[in-house]
């Protein structure tokens, strides 16, 4: 079946079709902290550190974490896309990093020496891999001894309400990140490579108000990005009904989570 993990190339060649996916978060989650601001403060960098975000696209989370982050770091962006890492580099330069460089790079074969970096961020792209075992076992590779891993990911039950929509497209009513690779998954991997894993949920939900937005999001990605008239005609149809059953609002819940593990000394 079809989901959000089709098409790399076409999806992520650039940041447009995420953004539409990203706008739904950044515009009607809500939080105490938000979600960027919340995993830079559980990550535990040091000043200096070396850091390797694999799979960066566009570089969103350390242009808006720069302030909660330790100085002096030095970052190195990889991702499949060359086009995400450039865009990457290019938001990251200015801000108060140490260095940034970026290199386009498959993440089960890391072109980085062993024992490279303090630490290895790997926020929601361990979906698209078809063996993310051998994603970990690189990821664990370039980190030296004390360094940590740190996934993001989301649970199976993520934002049900809004993928309950999608079922006019022949879609499971299922967060597809989360169905290929969710908390179960990313827990079972990491303690098998590492030995240790903690995990950590983010407490937020969104309170969507624009059907527009929704409509945006869910076609961004396959099957919705090749629906036909009369099956946008029904998915628009199904948005307008969830807004009315909700006054004007839709509700729903999320399960974005955090696994972090560390590389024994």
């Amino acid at each position: 079946m079809s989901s959000i993990t089709s098409g790399n190339a076409e999806q992520y060649g650039d940041s447009r079709k995420l953004a539409a996916r990203a706008r739904l978060n950044s515009e009607y989650t809500i939080a105490e902290t938000g979600w960027f601001p919340w995993v830079a403060k559980q990550i535990p960098l040091n000043a200096g550190d070396s850091v390797l975000d694999v799979g960066c696209g566009p570089g969103w989370f350390w242009a808006a974490a720069a302030s909660e982050l330790p100085e002096n770091l030095n970052l190195t962006f990889s991702d499949l896309s060359p086009g995400m890492v450039q865009e990457a580099v290019k938001r990251c330069r200015p801000l108060p990093f140490a260095t940034v460089t970026g290199q386009q790079a498959e993440a089960t074969a890391l072109p980085f020496k062993d024992g490279s970096f303090d630490g290895v961020m790997a926020m929601h792209m361990f979906y698209h891999l078809s063996d993310p075992s051998k994603g970990i076992a690189e990821m664990y590779r370039v980190l030296r001894p004390g360094g940590f891993l740190a996934v993001t990911t989301n649970g199976v039950g993520n934002m049900r309400e809004l993928y309950a929509l999608t079922t006019v497209f022949g879609s499971l009513p299922l967060d597809p990140a989360g169905a290929a690779f969710g908390y179960a998954a990313a827990e079972q991997i990491m303690q098998a490579q590492f030995g240790n894993v903690t995990m950590m949920q983010h407490p937020a939900r969104l309170r969507v108000t624009e059907p527009e937005d929704v409509f945006l999001a869910l076609t961004s990605y396959p099957p919705g990005d090749a629906a036909d008239e009369a099956q946008l005609a029904v998915f628009r149809d199904a948005i307008a009904g969830a807004f009315q059953a909700g006054n004007g609002v839709l509700e729903v819940g999320k399960e974005s989570g955090l696994f972090i593990s560390r590389k024994a000394v």
